[in-house]
């Protein structure tokens, strides 16, 4: 189902008057029976849930069945029902009830009982995938470089800071500070395009996070960690 086209209901309703129109031999049109009314008429009373199938993948599409009243309007009418139920018993499909004689049912429609049957017709809602988007320019492939990011924390008077984890932000490279506050980071991608693209550095440790924009082709970066304002 999509949104430019019938949906499931009006397209079975579409369908099955086209069938009671050739079955018995005279349009069949769609609405409630009327009091004064002449021939056959097709009218929906009710949406009837339908046993579904569930698996992996695609989703299944939801099933339904809608049960119709085929009802005659006046005597001339009874020999295009009788083509009917014969079409139908013939084929086999679609499947009549003749359970049509409540009288509540007439009272709420608020005409006169009147020979009719109830037909019941398979329905479903299916899924439609999202479409992908176009591709508008041809597929590139570019090989990036590793590297080695290698440097030192530092406190604001030089000393090394140890035991801080150093992170690559928006990857899952990491590493920490030994005693000297030395880090190394291996195998980095580094674009050669960009070859001057800052990096951005988080720094965890000694109840702080902190983060440094750093250049990557610098060969021996400093960090140095201010203490915290009081």
């Amino acid at each position: 189902m999509t949104g430019d086209g019938p949906g499931p209901v009006e397209a079975a309703t579409a369908e099955l008057a086209a069938w009671l129109a050739g079955a018995a031999g005279e349009d069949v049109p769609v609405g409630p029976p009327a009091d004064g009314g002449v021939g056959l008429t097709l009218w929906p009373l009710a949406l009837r849930p339908a046993r579904q199938t569930r698996g992996t993948g695609t989703p299944a599409p939801y099933r339904f069945t809608i049960r119709y009243l085929v009802a005659a309007g006046g005597p001339a009418a009874l020999a295009g029902l009788d083509r009917v139920l014969a079409a139908a018993a013939t084929a086999g499909e679609p499947e009549l009830v003749l359970e049509a004689g409540d009288p509540a049912l007439w009272v709420t429609l608020g005409v006169a009982p009147r020979p009719a049957l109830l037909v019941d017709v398979p329905a479903q809602v299916t899924s439609t995938p999202p479409v992908a988007p176009p591709v508008l320019h041809p597929l590139r492939l570019r090989r990036l470089d590793l590297r080695d990011l290698v440097g030192r924390v530092v406190g604001p008077q030089r000393q090394p800071l140890a035991a801080l984890r150093v992170e690559l932000v928006g990857t899952p490279y990491a590493t920490h500070t030994d005693a000297g506050g030395r880090f190394r980071l291996a195998g980095v991608p580094h674009d050669p395009e960009h070859p001057d693209q800052p990096v951005r550095l988080r720094l965890v440790g000694r109840g702080r996070t902190l983060t440094a924009e750093v250049d990557p082709a610098d060969a021996d970066i400093v960090i140095v960690c201010e203490p915290p304002a009081r």
